[in-house]
C-alpha cells in the first residue's frame, strides 16, 4: 500500500490529533448527522429500496472509511448519483420492490467494495492523475448544480421532473403555479437562516438549527395539514449482518457495472476530499481513498446497506461546520446507531423543504465561478490562429465536464471531461511551441525573439528551440515549422535541443529528412546541446542508419563551427566567406 513515510495505514486521518479540535469535531458530527439521516432515507428511496437501508449503509461506511481513508473531512454515505446508478443497474435484473431487488442492491455494494479494495491494493490510485484538476473542478461544479436543481422542487413543494438538469429546471419552471406556499415559506426561511448564520455567526451550526426549528414548526403549527411534506415513518432497529441473499452468478453479473459505480463514487469523493484538503493544507492519498471507499462499500453491503461514496454535499456541511478530523465521521456513525435504535420518530416530522434548503446551502459554495474564471484567463498564446479554440484547453476541459454532468448525467459527464482533456493534451503535445532565438547580451544567452522583440536574429543562421520532447506526434509539425521559418538568406539551421528531454525513433528519422530537405536548399542542419536520453537516441540512430547529424555542445559552438567552415562545394549557391557551411547532407543531396 503506497503511503507517505510515517503515515499509518489505519486511522491515518486522525494522526496528530489535537484536543483543541474536539469541540469542532463533535459539533460538525452532530450537524452532519442531522443532514445525513434524512438524506440517507431519501437516497434509499431513489435506489428503490426501503428508506432504512440508507441508514444501514451509513454506519459501517463511516467507520471503515475513518479507519482506512486519508481525508480528514470526507463523509462517506449514500448519494443521489450512485443511488440512481444502483436503481438503473438492479432494475434491469429484478422487479422493483421485490426481495431479489433489495438483495441485488446490497450485492452491488459488496461487489463495488471488493473492486475498490482490489484497485487500492493494486495501487491504481495513479489513474486519478488522468482526471485533471480542471476536469475535477468542472465535474464538482456540474454535480453541485445538479444537486441544487434536484433539491429545488422540494423547496417549492412540486414534483421533481425527469431527465437532465436542464429538463428538471424546465419542469420546475412549468410547475411554479403549483407551488405550495407554506412549503416555500418553510424552505426559503430555512435556506435564509442557514446562509445568515454562516455569514454572521459561523460558529453556530446553522444546518442543525434549521433542522430542529423545522421539526418544531411542524409539531407546533400542524404544517403537514397545510401541505408541507415531511420525511414520514421509518423503521427502527439494527440491520442483519452477513452476505446478501444473492448467488455467485448474480455477483459476477454485477462486476462490470460496479466499475462505473466505483468510478463515479471515487471521482466525487476524491474531488470533495481534495477540495477540503487544499483548504486545510494537507494531502490525500489516492490509493488510500480507493481502499477506504472499497472497504466502506463492502461494510455497507455486509450490513444490508446500499452503495456509498464520498458525499460532496455532506462533506461541505462537515467542512462548513468546522470539522478538523474523521472524529466527526465517527460521531455521525455513533449518532446514526442511536437514531436506528431510539430516534427514528424524531425525523418523521422533518420538512422535506428544510432538508432541501440545508443541502442547497451546503453545495452552493462549491459552485466555484472564480476558479472557472481563472481557468478561462489562463491560456496558451502559441495555440492562437487556427488553433485558437485550444488555447484555453484547461477551461474547455472543465466546461466539458460541467456541461456533460448537467446534460448527460454524472458518469457520461465525467467521461466527456476526461476525453476532452486528453484530446486537448494530445493537441498541445502535437503542436509544441517552436521559438526562434537570437543572441542576448549575456554570454551564452539565446532568447526567444517573441519575448524579446528588441533582439535581431542573424538572417543567415536560424536558431530554433523546440519546447517539448520530440516524438512521433509532433515530429512532422516541427519539420514543417522549421522549413517554414527558413528564408532565401538562411544558410544554416541550429536546433537547440536543450529543452527536448526525450526523442523517439520516428523523430530522429524526421530530423534526418529535415536535414536532407534543407540540404537541397544548400542549408545545413546542426543539433546543439542534446541532453540525456535525446543524445543517446541520436547516437544509436546514427549507428544503425549511418547518417550522423551534426551535434555540438551548445548553440554558440554550433554557430561558430558553421560560420568557420564555408562549403565551396555548394556551386553557384555556395555561401560567401564567413557564412555557414553546407554539410555532408547537402553533398549527398547533390549527388
Amino acid at each position: 500500500m503506497s503511503r507517505r513515510p510515517g503515515s499509518p495505514l489505519l486511522l491515518g486521518s486522525l494522526r496528530g490529533y489535537r484536543i483543541g479540535w474536539l469541540r469542532a469535531d463533535l459539533v460538525a458530527g452532530v450537524t452532519v448527522w442531522a443532514v445525513l439521516v434524512p438524506e440517507s432515507l431519501a437516497y434509499a428511496t431513489i435506489a428503490g429500496v426501503p428508506p432504512v437501508v440508507g441508514l444501514y449503509a451509513a454506519v459501517p461506511a463511516l467507520l471503515l472509511y475513518a479507519l482506512l481513508g486519508s481525508s480528514r473531512h470526507l463523509v462517506v454515505a449514500s448519494m443521489s448519483a450512485t443511488a440512481a446508478l444502483s436503481a438503473g443497474i438492479v432494475g434491469d435484473l429484478a422487479e422493483g420492490g421485490s426481495d431479489r431487488y433489495v438483495a441485488l442492491t446490497t450485492a452491488l455494494a459488496v461487489v463495488v467494495g471488493l473492486v475498490g479494495i482490489a484497485a487500492g491494493l493494486a495501487r491504481m490510485g495513479f489513474l486519478a492523475s488522468f482526471i485533471s484538476e480542471p476536469v475535477l473542478k468542472g465535474f464538482i461544479v456540474g454535480l453541485a448544480l445538479t444537486i441544487i436543481v434536484g433539491q429545488l422542487p422540494a423547496l417549492f413543494g412540486v414534483p421533481k421532473g425527469d431527465g437532465d438538469a436542464f429538463r428538471q429546471l424546465g419542469s420546475l419552471i412549468g410547475r411554479l403555479d403549483d407551488t405550495v406556499v407554506p412549503t416555500l415559506v418553510v424552505g426559503a426561511a430555512s435556506l435564509l437562516l442557514v446562509l445568515l448564520l454562516r455569514r454572521w455567526l459561523p460558529l453556530v451550526p446553522g444546518a442543525l438549527v434549521a433542522v430542529l426549528l423545522g421539526i418544531v414548526a411542524v409539531a407546533l403549527l400542524d404544517l403537514e395539514d397545510d401541505g408541507v411534506a415531511i420525511v414520514g415513518p421509518i423503521a427502527a432497529g439494527l440491520p442483519r449482518l452477513g452476505l446478501p441473499h444473492a448467488d455467485a452468478g448474480d455477483h459476477l453479473t454485477l462486476v462490470g457495472a460496479s466499475v462505473g459505480v466505483l468510478l463515479i463514487g471515487y471521482a466525487e469523493g476524491l474531488g470533495a476530499a481534495k477540495t477540503y484538503a487544499a483548504r486545510a493544507g494537507y494531502d490525500v492519498d489516492p490509493n488510500r481513498e480507493l481502499l477506504g471507499l472499497g472497504a466502506a462499500n463492502l461494510g455497507s453491503g455486509l450490513a444490508s446497506g446500499m452503495v456509498v461514496n464520498g458525499s460532496l454535499s455532506k462533506t461541505a456541511v462537515n467542512g462548513g461546520a468546522g470539522a478538523r478530523s474523521q472524529l466527526s465521521g465517527l460521531t455521525v456513525a455513533a449518532l446514526t446507531v442511536v437514531t436506528l435504535l431510539f430516534l427514528t420518530g424524531l425525523f418523521e416530522q422533518l420538512p422535506e423543504a428544510t432538508l432541501a434548503a440545508v443541502v442547497i446551502a451546503a453545495v452552493v459554495e462549491l459552485v466555484d465561478v472564480p476558479a472557472l474564471r481563472r481557468l478561462y484567463r489562463v491560456w496558451t498564446p502559441q495555440l492562437g490562429g487556427i488553433y485558437g479554440w485550444a488555447a484555453r484547453a484547461d477551461f474547455l476541459a472543465a466546461l466539458a465536464a460541467l456541461l456533460g454532468v448537467l446534460v448527460f448525467d454524472t458518469l457520461p459527464g465525467l467521461f466527456i471531461g476526461i476525453a476532452v482533456s486528453l484530446v486537448l493534451l494530445l493537441h498541445r503535445a502535437s503542436r509544441p511551441h517552436i521559438a526562434r532565438l537570437a543572441r542576448g547580451t549575456d554570454p551564452g544567452a539565446w532568447l526567444d525573439t517573441d519575448r524579446h522583440p528588441d533582439l535581431t536574429p542573424d538572417p543567415s543562421v536560424l536558431v530554433v528551440r523546440v519546447e517539448s520532447g520530440l516524438f512521433f506526434a509532433n515530429a512532422d509539425h516541427v519539420r514543417a515549422t522549421v522549413r517554414g521559418l527558413c528564408t532565401p538568406s538562411t544558410r544554416a539551421v541550429v536546433l537547440d535541443a536543450q529543452t527536448a528531454s526525450f526523442i523517439d525513433v520516428t523523430a530522429t528519422d524526421v530530423l534526418t529528412q529535415l536535414a536532407q530537405d534543407l540540404a537541397r536548399r544548400h542549408v545545413t542542419l546542426a543539433i546543439a546541446h542534446p541532453i540525456g536520453q535525446t543524445r543517446d537516441v541520436l547516437r544509436r540512430a546514427a549507428a544503425s542508419t549511418g547518417v550522423t547529424l551534426d551535434s555540438h555542445p551548445d548553440v554558440d559552438a554550433a554557430v561558430a563551427a558553421l560560420r568557420g567552415q564555408p562549403d565551396d562545394a555548394a556551386g553557384d549557391h555556395a555561401p560567401p566567406a564567413g557564412s555557414p557551411r553546407v554539410g555532408e547532407a547537402a553533398r549527398r543531396a547533390e549527388q
